[in-house]
């Protein structure tokens, strides 16, 4: 399956390398010149009405998604060995498994030396709650359950789609995750517009966020499936609850619950309730499963590719 033999390819050449800091210089990022497409868009239609609003935002959704994923159907012209290979190659910035795991270890690296001020600044780079208010088991909660939801956004659910579609499945799934991302706010400003964005995002994930779970469960234990498969539906999130679930199951720790905002504070419910919290050590253990979950992904990209 040519598909899967890019995807692994993709999957390889971030994991072992990332986004080069001098190739983002000189090119940029292809999510970046995505993200400039919505941001034209929004400044464009963004005003007026609810319904106004709703009907925009929508037909944001169909521009974006029709513009990246439409250039990127060229590769489809492409066949056999070769072609797998440049196709892995256009699809490597649209996967984030290094760069995910950087972050995160960015994170537990100061919380376990105890600078507690390094790691909430470190946190506050993938989280949008108000670090400031975050003790030691806040940061290291925020950082896992980034690390685990963005599992299924940053890598498995672009490789799904990829071994779906091809490149143009990557790059549309991409475009629609980072729609949701920069619009799809419950904000006064993004609430209307941004809603399609949303649920089209909550649609295109329902299967790689089970998966990410699946993954994780299967590196992580009995408990990571039991936590997953009773707490996950519970989420506030159609789909986050279940990489997290599992996650709060395999390290043995409770997550999501209560979590504070500039202007609020959201009342969730918890993860493995009756476990303790996580702290600087768990962030460590996270980051152990995040690596087999994706070594996993790989050897199942692999299997795909040799069918």
């Amino acid at each position: 399956m040519m598909f899967a033999l890019a995807m692994l390819v993709a999957l390889g050449l971030d994991a072992l390398i990332g986004w080069p800091d001098g190739l983002y210089a000189r090119v940029g990022h292809p999510v970046v010149w995505i993200g400039g497409l919505i941001s034209r868009c929004e400044k464009a239609w963004n005003r007026g009405g609810r319904g106004r609003r709703i009907g925009f935002g929508a037909l944001t959704v169909l521009v974006v998604v029709a513009v990246s994923a439409g250039l990127a159907s060229v590769a489809l012209l492409l066949d056999g060995w070769l072609g797998a290979l440049v196709t892995g190659v256009l699809a490597w910035p649209f996967v984030a498994v290094r760069s995910l795991h950087d972050h995160v270890a960015a994170v537990a690296r100061p919380l376990a030396a105890g600078d507690l001020g390094g790691a909430r600044h470190a946190v506050s780079m993938i989280v949008g709650r108000d670090v400031t208010r975050l003790d030691e088991a806040g940061v290291a909660r925020a950082g896992i359950e980034s690390l685990a939801e963005n599992a299924s956004d940053g890598v498995i659910a672009p490789l799904f789609w990829g071994c779906l579609l091809g490149l143009p499945g990557i790059v549309g799934y991409k475009a629609i995750n980072t729609m949701d991302s920069m619009i799809g706010h419950r904000s006064e400003r993004y609430e209307a517009f941004g809603k399609v964005a949303a649920r089209v995002d909550d649609v295109v994930n329902l299967i790689p966020a089970r998966l990410t779970g699946v993954f994780f469960a299967l590196v992580g234990g009995g408990a990571a499936w039991r936590v997953m498969m009773r707490d996950a539906r519970g989420h506030r999130s159609p789909n986050a609850g279940w990489p997290e679930g599992a996650m709060a199951g395999a390290l043995g720790v409770r997550l999501s619950g209560p979590r504070f905002y500039e202007t609020h504070v959201a009342e969730e419910p918890w993860l493995n309730g009756g476990a303790p919290d996580p702290d600087g050590a768990a962030m460590g253990r996270a980051l152990a499963v995040y690596r087999r979950g994706m070594v996993l992904a790989g050897v199942v990209l692999a299997a795909l590719a040799l069918v």
